[in-house]
């Protein structure tokens, strides 16, 4: 059985007198028994309060980026030691922004993901396909190079261990979803990958859509087969609406 697991990612949003704010409504909202995992995905700038508030209420944090060197002189970055020091359990890798904005390839991407797992993070490994990948009939040539470059020659030592989004890249931030068939028809794809490469464990990876999840969208994703679970961008930035969409898992 695989726990449902939902994920804000707030990308570059909020001050630290919003987070709290955040982090204080929500915890209202979620109760303490609940069947979903929640995940709370801040700037590295609120990753202490992310610490100060969420500790002991069930909720986990973790950061959207890290650096894979433990030390050294790459001014501006900040670790994966470092995140993993302050309390976080999981590391977003390979997000298409970071792919695109910032140039991170797939040899920067499989790094991160076997510093995260050797730090003691999650690794929530994000593929997905362009618009004219998918309108090219190219849609999971292109997850597939993704997922096997970024996993390379891994051990996996569980399947809680990795998580996998799969976030179509012409669906991020546009306020246009895949249709659920699709989602449900690479994250298929994705799960069977698995199956071979990790026998006996890929198969209880879970993986998230992520794409313009909404609170009214979000059980058409969420009640598929092989989805357990959103990645959510906008939507999450609003705890009720977060919840709600969590609710839905």
């Amino acid at each position: 059985m695989r726990t449902p697991i939902v994920a804000a990612n707030w990308k570059m949003h909020k001050t630290c007198e919003e987070a709290v704010s955040y982090f204080r409504r929500l915890l209202e909202l979620v109760p303490a028994r609940r069947e979903v995992e929640l995940v709370i995905l801040p700037p590295a700038t609120l990753l202490f309060l992310a610490q100060k508030h969420l500790a002991g209420s069930g909720i986990a944090w973790g950061a959207q980026h890290a650096y894979p060197e433990p030390q050294g002189a790459f001014t501006g970055e900040v670790s994966v030691t470092q995140v993993a020091d302050l309390g976080a359990s999981f590391l977003v890798c390979g997000h298409s922004e970071r792919r695109r904005l910032f140039g991170e390839d797939d040899g920067l991407v499989a790094r991160k993901v076997r510093a995260a797992l050797e730090g003691g993070l999650i690794p929530i490994l994000c593929v997905g396909e362009t618009l004219e990948e998918r309108e090219a009939g190219r849609a999971w040539e292109v997850v597939r190079g993704q997922l096997a470059a970024a996993l390379a020659d891994l051990e996996l030592p569980s399947p809680e261990r990795l998580v996998i989004a799969y976030e179509p890249v012409w669906a991020i931030g546009t306020g246009v979803a895949a249709r659920p068939q699709d989602a449900q028809e690479v994250a298929a794809r994705i799960r069977h990958w698995l199956g071979e490469r990790f026998p006996g464990l890929g198969e209880r990876v879970r993986i998230q859509y992520g794409g313009s999840v909404k609170p009214d969208n979000a059980s058409d994703f969420l009640a598929l087969p092989d989805i357990d679970g959103a990645l959510v961008g906008g939507a999450s930035l609003d705890p009720e609406s977060f919840w709600e969409i969590a609710r839905a898992a």
